[in-house]
């Protein structure tokens, strides 16, 4: 994908096992550091960020095995993954009334949207709304949408600025489905024919150009 589109990424989804390991992994892999996020009380996921520039940032994100009170399945595929993958991820949007009437007919369950706000450190308020992604499948290569404009901040405001996004591809077993959809969502771009959906991003960062799906 072009990253010269109408429509701009916000973030995407990475998720793994353990929280640690990957952080430590991604800063191997990109010689960039992500930096714990907090946690999704709601959601029973913790989540760690790193900033690939142009307010886009990859969400590294796992279980919250401490909050006993969210169950499987939880959101982000988190609970389906065999390995650390890609399995989400999000447009920014100024319209999510739009972009549900557009995800809903592309599949009835989705298109449900959120709102959320927290609190941060320096009395700043993070605060969103978003058309909140399925627990399943794993993999989903049609993207939600996040909604920042009343938050005082972007998540990417506080982060260091070291890499950045270069490119996002999809494939995907049956992609003529899903076509219609991007495009309806403001996105010209190609689906690639593989037997497993895949979401492919390569960033440009310390380590050079890395690929990551």
């Amino acid at each position: 994908m072009s990253l010269k589109e109408v429509r701009k990424i916000d973030h995407i989804v990475y998720a793994v096992h353990d929280l640690d390991q990957a952080i430590k992994d991604v800063s191997v892999l990109t010689g960039a550091t992500p930096v714990f996020g907090g946690y999704h009380t709601h959601k029973g996921t913790k989540n760690a960020l790193l900033h690939l520039g142009n307010q886009c940032y990859l969400e590294l994100i796992t279980v919250d095995e401490a909050n006993e009170k969210i169950k499987a399945p939880r959101w982000m595929g988190v609970d389906l993954i065999k390995e650390p993958r890609i399995t989400r991820w999000s447009l920014k949007s100024t319209d999510l009334g739009a972009d549900s009437e557009m995800l809903i007919a592309y599949q009835h369950d989705m298109g449900v949207i959120d709102k959320g706000s927290r609190k941060m450190t320096n009395g700043q308020t993070l605060q969103w709304g978003m058309i909140l992604p399925l627990s399943q499948p794993a993999v989903d290569i049609i993207p939600f949408a996040t909604d920042w404009q009343d938050s005082d901040v972007h998540p990417t405001d506080q982060l260091p600025e070291t890499c950045a996004l270069a490119s996002l591809s999809l494939a995907h077993p049956n992609p003529n489905a899903a076509r219609k959809t991007l495009k309806d969502l403001g996105l010209s771009m190609d689906i690639d024919t593989s037997p497993e959906p895949r979401i492919t991003i390569q960033i440009k960062c310390p380590k050079g150009l890395v690929s990551l799906s």
